[in-house]
């Protein structure tokens, strides 16, 4: 096993983050914990705008609790850290964008990691599935989730027999955002999160605090929240210098030059 199970490159304002734990990448609360530390980091660095998560190897993203680190001890409802499993999927305040880039299996607490991503691409091998219902377990954090991403019916198929999806499959109900050949996946995974660092990381930051807020909310009382000047992303937005120079540089037919402030 590698010292550090999880390894960070930062590509000027993209952090990439690896999960690389042989021979499956599956995570235990030792690697959850600092997942936890990494994503809190990315966060709050005013320098890095978009995170890229993959897995190590080709044959695996993640199938997700490490089940022999369970049987050596680790407690099923242990600290997995700060930002719950995987570090991602209960950190608070997250405002910029993950992409999760799926290079293989990808099931159980590991899909619930790729669903905690805001844009999933996936190579053209890659599968999915939630197979915890033939472990007598529940998969917690998809069962909330997947029934919000997906059709209904699909997602409770899922959940209630553990079957596999393909990557075509997945991406035909909307699980996953595209479908590359695998040795173009993470070039590809990149030159998205290039896209998105040269954008408006304010305008990011709103959009997601907005979506994450309203998603069990009324669509009056969302619009009257921002409205009522609710919502602190879209009122540091509103009064930012990044929303006057988005007015001078389109006025002025140029692309802006976004500052994050």
């Amino acid at each position: 096993m590698t010292d550090n199970p999880i390894k960070t490159t930062r590509n000027g304002h993209v952090l990439e983050v690896v999960l690389d734990r042989p021979k499956a990448n599956a995570i235990d609360l030792a690697t959850s914990r600092i997942m936890g530390e990494v994503f809190t980091e990315f966060r709050d660095d005013p320098e890095l705008r978009v995170a890229i998560v993959t897995g190590a190897g080709e044959k695996f993203f993640c199938p997700g609790w490490d089940l022999k680190a369970a049987a050596e001890g680790d407690a099923v409802d242990g600290d997995y850290g700060v930002g719950g499993f995987g570090g991602l999927q209960e950190l608070r305040g997250l405002n910029k964008p993950v992409i999760a880039a799926v290079n293989g299996i990808c099931c159980g607490g590991g899909l619930e990691l790729a669903l905690s991503a805001d844009i999933i691409l996936a190579a053209n091998h890659a599968t999915f599935a939630l197979p915890e219902i033939r472990s007598g377990t529940v998969a917690d954090a998809a069962s909330i989730k997947l029934p919000k991403r997906i059709p209904y019916h699909i997602a409770m198929e899922m959940l209630l027999t553990g079957r596999w999806f393909d990557a075509e499959e997945a991406t035909r109900w909307g699980l996953i955002n595209h479908i590359y050949p695998a040795n173009d996946l993470m070039a590809e995974a990149r030159k998205m999160a290039e896209l998105l660092a040269s954008g408006p990381p304010l305008v990011y930051a709103a959009i997601k605090e907005v979506v994450r807020e309203a998603e069990d909310m009324k669509f009056q009382d969302a619009l009257n929240r921002i409205k009522g000047s609710q919502f602190a992303t879209v009122e540091k937005l509103y009064r930012s210098e990044d929303q006057k120079e988005g007015a001078r540089a389109f006025a002025e037919k140029r692309d802006p030059v976004w500052k994050g402030r």
